[in-house]
């Protein structure tokens, strides 16, 4: 019986995987600051621009990792997704990781309905079922890869539905649905696997929170929404 309704829901969320970006027409900006260890240590920022069946959406991410007093990891990135209707058309990011440059410039190839890909970590193709990996977009949770923002590796995942739950952000309480996001293949390095819980507010089609461990507990929070 459990796993009946597992399959439901996994139903319900696959078939409306098709019209996600609607969800998000009513946003303008989404805020989500980055913590580790309980810190604020800085900022995953999305703004949303539309222009009939086109919309943009653009991200900014900053943090600065710390250990008495020297900085040991930092990041700062831009990033842009350009989508008409539902397809991804384009994706670009540009991203300074610890002084190292990193980047990504993304095609969609209609004639052969795949994403090329010229990145950092990655030249390519790659199907036209992966979803860029930010985590403005809860699509990430109805396909089975993803594409690296950073560097354009392409990620395998498996995403399990693990319970409704509620939690409370900044003095408000939601109710969730909770999943485990973990790489497909757990024999990759741990500093290369995905291992991520991620909290989705269905009433708004909002990832609220992810949170994962490495070296430090990490959680991204949405702080404001518009």
């Amino acid at each position: 019986m459990k796993n009946f309704f597992i399959l439901i829901i996994f139903l319900t969320y696959s078939l409306s995987s098709n019209a996600h970006m609607v969800h998000y027409n009513k946003f303008n900006k989404i805020e989500m600051e980055i913590l580790r260890d309980g810190e604020v240590i800085g900022y995953n920022y999305y703004f949303f621009k539309k222009d009939g069946d086109k919309t943009t959406v653009t991200n900014q991410i900053k943090f600065t990792v710390k250990l008495f007093g020297a900085t040991i990891f930092e990041i700062e990135g831009y990033g842009e997704e350009k989508y008409i209707k539902d397809k991804l058309i384009s994706f670009n990011s540009k991203t300074l990781q610890n002084d190292k440059k990193k980047y990504v410039n993304l095609k969609f190839n209609e004639q052969l309905d795949k994403f090329d890909i010229r990145g950092s970590s990655y030249n390519g193709e790659a199907t036209s079922n992966n979803v860029i990996g930010n985590w403005w977009n809860h699509k990430i949770l109805q396909t089975d890869s993803q594409i690296s923002p950073v560097s354009g590796s392409i990620k395998e995942q498996i995403v399990t539905f693990i319970g409704k739950e509620k939690i409370e952000l900044y003095g408000k309480t939601y109710e969730v649905d909770h999943f485990k996001l973990i790489s497909k293949d757990m024999s990759l390095p741990k500093d290369k696997r995905l291992n991520f819980d991620i909290w989705f507010y269905k009433k708004n089609s909002l990832i609220l929170k992810v949170a994962y461990y490495r070296l430090g507990n990490w959680e991204y929070k949405v702080k404001k929404f518009e």
